[in-house]
């Protein structure tokens, strides 16, 4: 159940072995790592583990602020379910967060029998049984980035500057430079443009041959060559923005890197470049974390709960009268089928991208 009071609960505890239950997804995962540098400085001498899917996994290997990562089997067996939560169990944690909030979460943060178990109000399908409170004005209304920094302010920890930290080791930076190394020669602007034509909903999915319009612009207007990204099951989608492209300009020189990065080498190619295109999804809030500019594309969802904070971003989002439903599957038929993407048109979005442009011109200026 909420309590009002209970930044002043986790005030008073003297936690030793702390866990955040947070398996998925990527950008989710993203979003919520602000909260690991507040609990090292809230509780400087405790140990802290966080559960994440085991595909996930090495994004947080090597975190500064955290001690342990526990591995989840997303499609395991239940004997693989077992030895978790025995683990969970055996771990004695004093105190746990829940910041995924659905049954499985809550399984874990059961199995875990910790004196203190914290949630969050956007707990459902049952999760929020476990807990002992949930911290306030942490409901699916409230921006999922402003959630983890309400979790930030309930340890007390107010004015504490919580940013995203990774591990991103000097052999991930020096592999993302020698592939970006080809752009050099064509990119007046920076490293390059990078493009992420991919998301994990089909409604999400701006379609490629758009990215590919956009991209060919920025090539004219800014000099910006393309490195387009994605996981293993994007490749068709990127091969698609690939294939567009050079039939609007044949000797663009662009890199394909989908299905080619690790999550470190992906955070490392974001980082070094000047933009990203981008679908919401994970990619999206890993380069907004990494202090990359964004132009984020929303059609089934809402750039204002999902979107991340800061005004170096563009976001533009569809008018169609079912946007920011969050559906994963078009509730229309017909001429209305996917109508989002046809609304939002290139040249919104490369209005976006100018936008952001001038932004970063002027900044370079000051």
């Amino acid at each position: 159940m909420t309590d009002p009071n209970t930044a002043a609960v986790l005030l008073e505890v003297d936690a030793r072995r702390i866990c955040v239950i947070k398996p998925s997804a990527l950008g989710d995962v993203v979003q919520a790592l602000p909260v690991l540098p507040a609990l090292r400085r809230r509780f400087p001498r405790a140990r802290i583990s966080w559960v994440i899917s085991r595909s996930l996994a090495p994004l947080l290997e090597g975190h500064p602020d955290l001690d342990e990562v526990i591995p989840f089997e997303r499609h395991g067996s239940l004997g693989d379910w077992q030895k978790l939560l025995t683990r969970l169990r055996r771990s004695r944690f004093d105190l746990v967060f829940d910041l995924q909030g659905l049954l499985r979460s809550g399984l874990m943060l059961w199995a875990t029998r910790a004196s203190l178990r914290v949630g969050l109000e956007s707990a459902r399908e049952g999760s929020l049984w476990g807990c002992h409170f949930l911290i306030p004005e942490t409901d699916l209304s409230v921006p999922a980035h402003l959630r983890s920094r309400h979790v930030v302010d309930a340890l007390g920890l107010t004015n504490f500057n919580s940013g995203m930290r990774l591990g991103i080791s000097r052999a991930d930076r020096e592999w993302a430079s020698s592939q970006l190394a080809p752009l050099a020669g064509t990119a007046r602007a920076g490293a390059g443009l990078a493009v992420h034509p991919g998301a994990s909903w089909k409604t999400k999915r701006w379609p490629a041959e758009r990215f590919a319009a956009v991209a060919f612009k920025a090539m004219r207007r800014f000099g910006l060559s393309p490195v387009v990204l994605g996981g293993p099951d994007e490749q068709g989608i990127a091969a698609q923005f690939t294939q567009t492209l050079r039939q609007l300009a044949p000797n663009a020189r662009v890199i394909d890197l989908s299905g080619k990065t690790s999550l470190k080498q992906l955070a490392a190619v974001l980082e070094q470049s000047r933009v990203l295109v981008t679908n919401d999804s994970g990619p999206m809030q890993l380069a907004a974390g990494l202090g990359t500019p964004v132009v984020g594309i929303f059609t089934c969802t809402s750039p204002t709960i999902s979107g991340p904070p800061g005004n170096q971003h563009e976001l533009v989002a569809t008018g169609v009268s079912c946007a920011a439903s969050y559906r994963k599957r078009c509730p229309h038929r017909g001429k209305k089928h996917l109508a989002c993407m046809d609304e939002l048109d290139v040249e919104r979005v490369w209005s976006g991208l100018c936008r952001l442009m001038q932004k970063s011109f002027e900044q370079a200026a000051a």
